[in-house]
C-alpha cells in the first residue's frame, strides 16, 4: 500500500505492508488524513518514532470480523489500550501504561491507504457530517477535553495562547461556554479564519491585560508556560496543551509565589468532539484547511505545513 514513513527521514512509499487485522479490530480504508504539530514533532525526534505517520484521519471500514462494520464511515480513537490494567478498569484507557497510540507510539498511523485498530476505538460519522468536519474530530476532542477538566459558569475571563489549530479549535469550544475568550497569536493570516461568534484576538500577549482566571497554552513552544503564568491571576489555572521535542528550562518559582494550577491536558473523547460538531454547525472549521495533497505529495504536504500561515494541511488518500 501507499503509506508515509518515518524512519529517521521522511519518504513515501508504494510498498508498505498492508497491516494485519487481528480479532476485534478493523481495516480503515482512509479517505482524508491531517498533519498536525505533534506529527511535526515526531520528525524532530519526539518519542523516537518510525513507522507510518498520522492520527487524525476518516475513512471507510473495509475488513472486520464483525460484519456490521463493514462500509461504516468513522474515526477512531488514538489510544489502543490493554484493557487489563487498573488504568483501563477505572475508564482511564488513554493513559494505560501498556497503549500503543496510532501514529506516535508503536503503532503504524493513518498516513497509508489502510490503517487498524480496534473497533472500540472507532465512531461511526453521521451522513450529515462532512468528511472535511469529520477528520477535525480528533483535535477538536482534545480540545473538548478542557471542559471535562476544568469547571467553567461561564463568568471567567480566558486567554488562550496559539494561533495554530488546536489554539483556534480551544479558543473556539471555550466561547460556547464562556463569552469573554481572547485568542493570542503572531499571524494575522491566521487570526482571521479564527473569529467566531465572540471570540476576541490580540497579535501580541503584552495586549492582554494580566490577571486572566484561566490561560491555555497551546503555542507548541517549550516557552508557553512561561507566558502563561505571566497572565495568570493568583490562583488562577493554567491548562497545558503544548508537547514539543526539544528540552529546555522553565522557571516554575511564579507557579508557587501566585499559587497557579497547571493542568496537563492531552486527548479527548471522540464522542465529545462529534457532539460538538453537531451541536453547532456553523462551527467553521473549513476555514482552517490551508491545503490538500495527494498522498504522493505527502513530503511536500510537510513543507506547507511547517510554513507560518498553515493551519490545516490535508492529505487526500481515497476518493469516495
Amino acid at each position: 500500500m501507499r503509506a508515509l514513513v518515518f524512519d529517521g527521514t521522511l519518504q513515501f512509499v508504494r510498498n508498505y505492508p498492508i497491516p494485519d487485522v487481528p480479532k476485534g479490530s478493523a481495516q480503515v480504508r482512509v479517505i482524508k488524513a491531517g498533519i498536525c504539530k505533534t506529527d511535526m514533532e515526531l520528525i524532530k525526534g519526539y518519542r523516537g518514532f518510525k513507522g507510518v505517520l498520522g492520527h487524525e484521519f476518516v475513512g471507510i471500514v473495509t475488513r472486520c470480523d464483525d460484519p456490521n462494520w463493514l462500509g461504516k464511515r468513522v474515526v477512531g480513537e488514538i489510544n489502543v489500550a490493554c484493557g487489563l490494567c487498573e488504568w483501563c478498569a477505572k475508564g482511564l484507557g488513554r493513559h494505560c501504561p501498556n497503549r500503543t497510540v496510532l501514529g506516535i507510539f508503536n503503532h503504524d498511523g493513518c498516513m497509508a491507504d489502510y490503517c487498524v485498530l480496534p473497533t472500540g476505538n472507532l465512531l461511526e460519522i453521521p451522513a450529515a457530517v462532512m468528511d472535511d468536519r469529520a477528520v477535525m474530530i480528533e483535535p477538536l476532542s482534545a480540545a473538548c477535553e478542557i471542559l471535562k477538566q476544568v469547571t467553567l459558569d461561564g463568568s471567567e475571563r480566558v486567554v488562550v495562547l496559539g494561533d495554530g489549530r488546536l489554539g483556534i479549535l480551544c479558543a473556539w469550544v471555550i466561547s460556547t461556554v464562556v463569552s469573554d475568550v481572547t485568542l493570542v497569536g503572531h499571524h494575522p493570516e491566521k487570526l482571521e479564519p479564527a473569529k467566531w461568534r465572540h471570540l476576541k484576538t490580540a497579535l501580541t500577549a503584552d495586549s492582554i491585560k494580566a490577571g486572566a482566571d484561566i490561560v491555555v497554552d497551546a503555542t507548541g513552544s517549550s516557552q508557553g508556560i512561561s507566558e502563561a503564568m505571566s497572565l495568570c491571576r493568583p490562583r488562577g489555572t493554567i491548562v497545558l496543551k503544548t508537547t514539543v521535542a526539544s528540552p529546555d528550562k522553565v522557571n516554575l518559582a511564579p507557579l508557587v509565589i501566585n499559587e497557579q494550577t497547571v493542568i496537563g491536558s492531552r486527548c479527548g473523547q471522540f464522542k465529545d468532539g462529534l457532539k460538538m460538531l453537531e451541536l453547532y454547525p456553523d462551527m467553521p472549521t473549513q476555514q482552517l484547511i490551508t491545503a490538500r495533497y495527494k498522498i504522493e505529495e505527502a513530503v511536500t504536504a510537510f513543507e506547507r505545513a511547517r510554513q507560518p500561515d498553515a493551519l490545516r494541511v490535508l492529505l487526500e488518500i481515497w476518493q469516495t
